[in-house]
């Protein structure tokens, strides 16, 4: 109903003005209405491509899609379309204009990558449109796969990648022809983080801002792995022009984490919010003056701060897995204020997010709270008071994107859940068993570590080494 009412009241409105016909009126009316039912009696869910996912965790950073869910038939599994073998990365696609946008090392080891990859592919087939390649020298210091751990970004017809090894890469969207591209840890001394570079690009205005986390010439030489050593050389963030790729301002005294920025808007000041590796910076997008930043890590030498800061007006929730949970902060462009926080002292956390960002639905969270399995859990927690409203049982860990007033939860070996979001108990809708194929559909395989992309009434999940796209069917 939503596609109907956005645009034909205003056309309807202007071929009147030119007729002045009520008669005509009437019969438009009731034609696009007969339309419109005969597409929900067929089953065919009303198109939402026009919203995309053009980033990490969609439109809005907030991992939701509002509208589109209500006429899902749940119980049926989603419809197999295509699949696309993956290299390394963990990194899951975007979307935009029908198009798919995924990236992945291909040609090296385990340990070494030879080149980081990006492909454009139809979302309606999975056919290949075009691809583009550069060659790349990573080693996982922990041995995971080397490959880009973050999401693509298409904006105003470009899409810019930001690769493990630090490459900041411009394309034209349509063509993948390279328009500009920055070594970013090369240019400003960035020393390896435990995991390589996981964070995001975002574009605020005519800004490309990546979370960097550079360091003076001398602390390249330090031993690998050994962050407490490490200094900052004040470019925690650092603000690139879209159409040069020159770089336009840097700030923050801190290293890198695994977090990606997001855009906060504050009065009328653009805010950008960057959960670096000790704690949120608050950093004006026009200037690039810091305005405030409020710390938040464990002390313990291998803890990181990964979720996405999460905001609800003039609130803004951070939390880590490791020793000191979450934090509400009620912000002003000038500072930051705690309006509860878990108890560093009490091994009890409202929340506790490690890889994975939880979503929002009024004045409540559902997400994945833990480290490690068994220590994790699916949860629901009050947002303005940190209450904890129940807890899902089973130990596992889990990523979680919310469709209206549904979650659709991907448990990190394959089994996809959906859950109403019910702040009272967990309601499970459905849940079908990705990593068993059906006969039609491929397997999944560990670890699956994206949250589902929803685009339309279409799906993509990936796991290891493969991207699938699903079809829900309407009732």
């Amino acid at each position: 109903m939503s596609c109907f009412v956005s645009g034909f009241p205003f056309r309807v409105f202007k071929s009147m003005k030119r007729r002045k016909n009520a008669a005509w009126f009437i019969y438009m009316f009731f034609a696009v209405a007969s339309v419109w039912s005969c597409n929900h009696a067929t089953g065919q869910v009303p198109s939402l491509e026009s919203s995309d996912w053009p980033r990490f965790l969609g439109v809005n950073y907030d991992g939701a899609v509002n509208t589109g869910g209500e006429s899902i038939l749940w119980s049926k599994e989603p419809a197999f379309q295509w699949q696309v073998s993956l290299g390394d990365g963990y990194g899951i696609a975007s979307v935009s204009e029908g198009r798919v946008y995924q990236s992945d090392s291909v040609g090296g080891t385990r340990y070494s990558a030879g080149q980081e990859r990006l492909r454009c592919l139809d979302l309606q087939t999975g056919k290949l449109i075009w691809d583009a390649a550069y060659p790349i020298q990573y080693q996982d210091l922990y041995g995971y796969e080397a490959g880009p751990r973050s999401s693509p970004l298409i904006v105003q017809g470009k899409v810019i990648t930001y690769g493990v090894a630090g490459n900041l890469i411009c394309r034209d969207a349509a063509t993948g022809a390279k328009l500009w591209g920055v070594d970013v840890n090369q240019k400003y001394g960035v020393v390896q983080n435990f995991f390589g570079v996981g964070a995001a690009p975002m574009v605020v205005d005519d800004l490309v801002v990546v979370m960097a986390g550079g360091s003076p010439a001398e602390d390249q030489e330090l031993p690998p792995g050994q962050l407490d050593r490490v200094a900052s050389n004040g470019s925690a963030v650092v603000a690139f022009d879209l159409k040069s790729g020159q770089e336009r301002w840097r700030v923050g005294e801190d290293l890198a984490s695994y977090s990606s920025p997001r855009l906060m808007q504050i009065g009328q000041r653009k805010v950008i919010l960057v959960f670096a590796r000790n704690g949120l910076l608050a950093v004006d997008a026009a200037s690039g003056r810091q305005l405030w930043r409020f710390d938040h890590r464990a002390s313990i030498l291998e803890s990181v701060n990964a979720m996405m800061p999460l905001v609800s007006e003039d609130k803004v929730l951070i939390s880590e897995c490791y020793q000191v949970g979450s934090v509400l902060l009620s912000v002003t462009d000038s500072s930051a204020k705690v309006v509860w926080q878990d108890d560093r002292r009490s091994r009890e956390k409202a929340m506790r997010s490690h890889w994975s960002t939880p979503v929002r639905l009024g004045d409540y969270l559902y997400g994945c709270s833990g480290r490690n399995a068994p220590d994790s859990d699916f949860r629901c927690v009050r947002f303005s008071t940190g209450e904890v409203q129940w807890v899902d049982p089973r130990r596992t860990r889990s990523s979680v994107t919310r469709w209206g007033n549904h979650l659709i939860v991907m448990e990190e070996r394959g089994r996809l859940e959906v859950i109403k979001a019910n702040n009272a108990k967990m309601e499970i809708v459905a849940e079908y068993d990705l990593s068993v194929s059906n006969g039609e559909r491929p397997s999944l395989q560990f670890p699956c570590w994206s949250a589902p992309v929803i685009v339309g009434d279409r799906m993509l999940v990936r796991g290891d080494q493969k991207l699938l796209c699903l079809r829900w069917s309407a009732e």
